[in-house]
């Protein structure tokens, strides 16, 4: 079950692990699951963080799951209504693709690229595509969320940066700058950091 009872959380990064971050606040600490990929964009140790959250409610426990926007988060549990896609998987297919490159692997019906995440087979690759195609509400995707151009975000992440810290660098920028210019701004931002 999904639970929009916590829909973000803000706090001190403790710790982080393969697929998790510990995040302290007001005197707690909570262990977020986040996709692996995320990891190295999420910030430093002893860095403030946001997180936007997807709590899980089941029989046996209780689970956090945490992206840096909120496109992941939507497409996240976007992922979760289609039968046979549990939290595990969902966030492993946002560890292998944005929730742009989803989009565009669903609606192109490339169930060879879907079925590259661990644990998706041919038939869980043709249901992605039956249950979403033409049906994903993903209006985030032409701009990769809040204006920020994705060709943008993708150019910082080529040269080392990670998703969450360039996507937030481009955001800072005037959007009505060239491209070059937000580019330099965003680097400037990431290099004062």
């Amino acid at each position: 079950m999904v639970s929009s009872l916590v829909t973000s959380i803000s706090g001190t990064l403790q710790r982080t692990g393969e697929d998790w971050v510990d995040v302290g606040m007001g005197g707690i600490t909570l262990r977020v699951s986040i996709p692996g990929t995320a990891i190295d964009g999420v910030g430093r140790v002893g860095q403030d963080i946001t997180l936007y959250t997807s709590l899980q409610v089941r029989e046996d426990s209780i689970s956090l799951y945490g992206f840096p926007t909120e496109d992941e988060k939507h497409t996240f549990e976007t992922l979760l209504n289609i039968s046979g896609i549990g939290p595990r998987l969902a966030l492993a297919m946002l560890g292998r693709f944005s929730p742009m490159s989803l989009l565009e692997a669903v609606e192109a019906g490339d169930t060879r690229a879907l079925s590259t995440v661990p644990g998706v087979g041919r038939r869980t690759a043709s249901r992605i595509v039956l249950e979403l195609k033409g049906k994903l509400d993903l209006d985030f995707a032409r701009t990769d969320g809040g204006g920020v151009d994705s060709d943008l975000v993708d150019a910082l992440t080529a040269l080392g940066y990670g998703y969450t810290e360039a996507h937030e660098a481009i955001s800072r920028t005037k959007s009505e700058a060239p491209d070059e210019e937000r580019i330099r701004a965003a680097l400037e931002y990431l290099t004062s950091a």
